[in-house]
């Protein structure tokens, strides 16, 4: 257990960093959420009013009031970033901005002030193109045709992640990058198809599917994901590694989560087809091996468990 450490969290605002900070707050210090709240997640806790959290308006691309506010941490958890296709799609040269030099503003910022004990940075799975299967971590990562937008966000990530691993093998800063595999529980905030699955299903509204609903995902409830950044916090075999973090026993096609979600929650809700321009991920099913050996880490809550709890939290903010 992380106790009595000043952990500071870009994006701590959003779905994760907000799971995050709320196990983290008790046991230590200060936690600190430095977020510009283009997402929020925070408004739907009581994390602000906590008097181990101190809450900063700020964007890493901003260096200086950055830098500043980092000094003085030890653990640092850099979740900020520019995020879902719909985003990427309408805004790729700032998820350029954001995803890289935001991710060298931390880095370098880490490193300027010192005393880093452990740098987490967040990846993403879309490193691994459009077909991934069990692929582990030292396998080849795929970068996209140009000019097709969707790889600017795998692009800008896998860069960040390889310039993180630069600050660890030239400086020295304990760096760790983590891929998530969709991750998903109470409180998500943008455009994860579990969470517009159960909106819909919910108001008995349309679910709907781009494409023909083929396409493979494993499901990661977001629980299991923070045990597993916990875990890279608290173990040194963790530093200088990448982990690919999921959970690929909840694996289902989009399809077969939509018709999931329909029966668990009993809604009358249509299931339609739609169309949507540009390249899609076909498959995509996490190798969790190395996180299995290096730290411990194994998913708990099955897909049809984790739907439940979604469901029932936003049922109870529908309310």
């Amino acid at each position: 257990m992380i106790t009595g450490k000043k952990v500071f969290l870009t994006g701590g605002a959003g779905f994760i960093g907000a799971k995050l900070a709320a196990r983290l707050v008790e046991y230590n210090n200060k936690v600190t959420i430095y977020d510009n709240f283009a997402r929020n997640s925070l408004k739907d806790t009581d994390l602000a009013l906590h008097p181990n959290v101190r809450v900063i308006q700020g964007d890493v691309l901003d260096y200086v009031s950055l830098r500043d506010a980092i000094e003085g941490h030890q653990l640092v958890v850099h979740l900020a970033g520019i995020a879902g296709i719909d985003t990427v799609l309408r805004s790729p040269v700032r998820t350029f901005r954001v995803n890289l030099l935001g991710t060298a503003n931390v880095c370098e910022a880490v490193y300027e002030v010192g005393g880093c004990e452990r740098l987490i940075d967040f990846s993403s799975s879309e490193v691994f193109g459009q077909v991934a299967f069990r692929l582990s971590e030292a396998d080849p990562t795929t970068i996209g045709a140009v000019g097709e937008q969707r790889w600017n966000y795998a692009i800008s990530k896998l860069a960040a992640e390889h310039l993180t691993h630069a600050y660890f093998k030239e400086y020295g800063v304990p760096t760790v990058s983590v891929r998530p595999f969709n991750i998903y529980g109470p409180g998500q905030v943008g455009e994860g198809a579990l969470q517009r699955f159960v909106l819909a299903a919910l108001a008995g509204s349309p679910m709907k599917i781009f494409g023909d609903g083929s396409q493979i995902r494993s499901w990661c409830f977001v629980d299991d994901f923070v045990d597993c950044i916990l875990l890279c916090l608290e173990r040194p075999e963790a530093v200088g590694q990448v982990f690919n973090i999921g959970n690929p026993q909840a694996t289902v096609t989009v399809l077969g989560l939509a018709e999931t979600i329909k029966r668990l929650l009993k809604s009358e809700s249509a299931i339609e087809f739609v169309s949507r321009k540009g390249v899609d991920v076909e498959l995509r099913v996490p190798n969790i091996d190395k996180a299995r050996a290096l730290l411990g880490f194994e998913p708990r809550v099955g897909l049809e468990a984790g739907i439940l709890r979604t469901a029932e939290w936003y049922s109870q903010k529908m309310k």
